[in-house]
């Protein structure tokens, strides 16, 4: 379906047009004055600049153009030059009943021209808990992909996790250290390597801090960590065979834990995966050119003419010839680009990465690792704080773990739905994991990514005002009705929406109507921020129509059952946006 705003504007084009002036200012935007109008259009006070006249001059002759108009209620010209419009209550509901025959879409067409784009999100170091600086990445990450899904594109998200480098090299020599007779550490083994891991996950996750410890004050610690870390890099069979448990076990209880926050991956893809494509890589910059020898480093320069500040050289091996994160991320590029050939990679990280980005896609650009109309985008999101405005830490003043943060909020969650009624412990723990998970990513989803935000846990998990959990509890209000009416009643064969009969009927449809228009638009400037805002804006307009309308003690049948269509409409777009920020609705709550 078109969008509505479109179908407007084309209209409203279409009568500067006929009147003889350029169609472009014809264009139709939201009203920022909704207690005069639904619609405006400024075009005329642009147009008068241009046709030398008084803009009300213009705004008259369009106001009378479109006054017979079906689509409108009323045009109104007003001085000194602007159109006031409001829909007309038949056009309205007509565009409601197409959304609501496109069953799995509403009405919100796909992209045409679908493109293949991978999603960089996640980042976790292996052998590392997870932890709330982890957050941010993953569910803006998975959310952005969603909502790319939804729109039509192959999304694919990676994982891209921290498998390589010196902190391999810290978790061996430790290894070593503790149990030397292993077989991993026998240079002269040849037969198969056990299948069993020698560590737990718990046990990993105390051997790296433990390592790291050591190396800071142990110089001869941390050359043997280095010498562990060269050795695993040039194919030392022992220590690949640890690091594949490093990695089996890490993983498995990453996948736990994303699982948890509904996030997903379809690739789980490492740093070591980059690797066997670096020699032909660096080979390659240096054979074209575009690499060369500075102060022992090996370098590619990426500065431009219209540079502001100073983009120094990317690094692509340091002095001793060891690859760095520089060197990984553009390999990364080299097998993503021979494997799946996309349309765009998005990162997703930190924005305090900015730089380092910049120097990674322009040395990629230059030395012709990706194609001209590949696009690699930056995501760049603020920092999750406490509510001291610093980053949010435990009350120890550690870096807290995810799986602790989310079982928290669970709890708190818990306690509220168990404080206000009555439920069995089985479905009161469920319910509140549902909650919990809309408390967290709405709490942080709803602001826009490039800022910082604070994690509030009493406000994120009110029922009340811009969270998650109001959201929910607007769903399954609407849940509750169609339940209580379908115990009562049958809907009627011939039930359609009806025109609206009072004004916060209205409201509702016209916000029920913007629905493809954000979609689309999250989509295009990757903002799952702005999803959040409509079904903010939805919530409260259907909540608005709920109190000032008597849904169930209807006397007409047929009014009645037109309520019950618009609500089912209502629940159906609130469902699939909750669905691309990446959480759900429980029956009751």
């Amino acid at each position: 379906m078109e969008k509505i705003l479109d179908l407007i504007s084309n209209e409203v084009m279409r009568a500067f047009k006929a009147n003889g002036y350029n169609e472009k200012y014809g264009k139709v935007t939201l009203s920022n004055r909704p207690d005069l109008c639904e619609y405006q259009c400024n075009g005329a006070m642009a147009a008068a600049k241009e046709y030398k006249c008084a803009p009300f001059m213009i705004s008259d002759k369009i106001a009378g153009s479109l006054k017979d108009k079906e689509m409108f209620e009323s045009v109104e010209s007003v001085k000194p030059g602007f159109l006031n419009l409001k829909l007309n209550l038949e056009y309205l509901v007509n565009y409601l009943r197409g959304m609501e025959k496109d069953k799995e879409r509403l009405g919100c067409n796909k992209c045409e021209n679908p493109k293949t784009i991978m999603i960089d999100y996640g980042g976790p170091n292996v052998a590392k808990p997870l932890h709330v600086g982890h957050l941010r990445s993953a569910i803006i990450g998975e959310s952005v992909k969603r909502i790319g899904k939804f729109m039509g594109h192959n999304m694919i998200g990676d994982v891209h996790l921290g498998d390589w480098g010196l902190q391999m090299g810290l978790i061996i020599t430790e290894l070593k250290e503790r149990m030397p007779e292993l077989v991993y550490f026998d240079e002269s083994y040849n037969g198969e390597y056990p299948k069993e891991p020698p560590f737990t996950i718990s046990e990993l996750e105390e051997i790296y801090p433990t390592a790291s410890g050591k190396s800071k004050e142990d110089v001869t610690y941390k050359e043997a960590a280095m010498q562990a870390t060269y050795e695993l890099q040039h194919g030392r069979k022992g220590y690949q065979a640890l690091l594949e448990h490093i990695l089996n076990v890490s993983v498995n209880d990453l996948k736990r834990n994303y699982e948890n926050l509904k996030v997903s991956f379809e690739l789980w893809k490492g740093e070591s995966d980059a690797q066997p494509y670096i020699p032909d890589m660096v080979q390659k910059m240096k054979e074209d050119g575009f690499a060369y020898i500075s102060e022992g480093a090996l370098v590619v320069d990426v500065k431009e003419d219209t540079d502001t500040k100073e983009i120094p050289p990317c690094m692509i091996l340091k002095s001793d010839g060891a690859s760095l994160y520089n060197t990984t991320d553009l390999a990364t590029i080299v097998w993503r680009m021979r494997d799946y050939n996309p349309d765009e990679i998005i990162y997703v990280v930190d924005k305090r990465q900015e730089l380092y980005f910049t120097q990674v896609f322009r040395c990629a650009r230059k030395t012709g690792l990706v194609k001209p109309e590949t696009e690699l985008k930056f995501l760049g999101f603020g920092t999750m704080n406490g509510k001291d405005g610093k980053p949010f830490k435990t009350r120890e003043g550690g870096v807290m773990r995810l799986e602790y943060l989310v079982t928290s909020i669970n709890e708190e969650m818990y306690k509220k739905i168990t404080d206000n009624h009555t439920v069995e412990e089985a479905e009161g723990q469920k319910t509140a994991k549902l909650v919990a998970l809309s408390a967290i990513k709405y709490g942080d989803l709803s602001n826009q990514a490039s800022k910082d935000y604070i994690f509030d846990t009493e406000r994120f998990t009110s029922f009340e005002g811009n969270t998650g959990p109001y959201i929910l509890y607007t769903i399954v209000r609407i849940k509750s009705i169609l339940k209580k009416y379908q115990a009562e009643k049958t809907l009627p064969q011939q039930a359609e929406i009806l025109p609206a009969h009072s004004n916060s009927e209205k409201a509702l449809m016209l916000e029920i109507s913007k629905f493809n228009a954000i979609m689309e638009n999250a989509f295009e400037e990757s903002a799952p921020h702005k999803v959040c805002a409509y079904i903010y804006d939805l919530a409260n307009a259907f909540n608005h129509f709920y109190h000032e309308t008597k849904i169930m003690a209807e006397a007409d049948e047929m009014v009645q059952a037109g309520y019950i269509k618009l609500l089912e409409l209502t629940k159906k777009v609130l469902e699939i946006c909750i669905e691309v920020l990446g959480f759900e609705a429980p029956e009751r709550m």
